[in-house]
C-alpha cells in the first residue's frame, strides 16, 4: 500500500510540473495564432472560389452584403449520436476586418459515417453581423432546398434565409447542398486567435 502511494505520487508530481517545463513563450504563442489566422484566411479564399464555381451570382451578392462568414465542418455520425465541429473567419466588407469563429454542434439521429461540408453566411446589415459576431449564434433551423449537385438538375440561385438578414449557402464535395440543415448548430468568437 506505501509503495502505491508513492507511485501515485510521484506520478502526480510529473503530470503537474510537466506543463510547467514545457510552457510556451508569448513569441511562440503569437507565432502559432498568426499561422492559424493565416490558414483561416487561405481557407476562405478556397471556400470563396468553390461558391463562385458552383453559383457565380454568390460573387456579387457577398460584395453587396454588409458582411459574410464561412465555415468548413466535419461532422461524424454513430449511429444514434452526432457531432459535427469546424472553424471559419466571419469578414465585414465596410471595415475590412476578419473576426475568427468556431462552431459545433451535437445531437440525435440515426445514421453512420462522416461528412465534410462548407456553410457560407451572408449578412444583410450590420445589426445582423454584429449580433452573430460579438453575441454568437446559435441555429434552431433546418431548411431543404432544390439545388445543382454536380452535373444534376437545374442551375438556382441556392442561398436560403435561415433568419431574418441572414442567408446561407451550404456546400458538399458535389457542389451546392441539396439538404441545408445547421439545426442546433452553435457559432462562436475563438478567443485565442481575436
Amino acid at each position: 500500500m506505501k509503495k502505491l502511494k508513492i507511485i501515485l505520487t510521484l506520478l502526480l508530481s510529473v503530470i503537474m510540473f510537466s506543463g510547467f517545463w514545457s510552457a510556451k513563450s508569448d513569441k511562440e504563442i503569437n507565432a502559432e495564432n498568426n499561422k492559424a489566422k493565416q490558414e483561416r484566411r487561405q481557407k476562405n479564399s478556397e471556400i470563396l472560389n468553390k461558391l463562385y464555381k458552383y453559383d457565380p451570382k454568390a460573387k456579387k451578392m457577398i460584395q453587396r452584403s454588409y458582411g459574410y462568414a464561412t465555415f468548413t465542418n466535419f461532422g461524424v455520425n454513430l449511429i444514434l449520436l452526432s457531432a459535427e465541429g469546424g472553424k471559419g473567419l466571419a469578414y465585414n466588407n465596410k471595415t475590412k476586418k476578419y473576426t475568427y469563429m468556431n462552431m459545433a454542434s451535437g445531437g440525435l439521429g440515426f445514421g453512420l459515417g462522416v461528412k465534410e461540408f462548407i456553410i457560407i453566411f451572408l449578412f444583410q446589415n450590420k445589426k445582423v453581423f454584429d449580433n452573430f459576431v460579438d453575441s454568437g449564434w446559435e441555429a434552431n433551423a433546418q431548411v431543404d432546398i432544390a439545388a445543382k449537385a454536380g452535373e444534376n438538375g437545374g442551375a438556382i440561385n441556392a442561398a436560403i434565409t435561415v433568419a431574418p438578414g441572414i442567408r446561407l449557402y451550404k456546400l458538399t464535395e458535389n457542389g451546392i447542398a441539396l439538404q441545408a440543415t445547421i439545426q442546433g448548430t452553435k457559432y462562436w468568437k475563438d478567443d485565442d486567435l481575436n
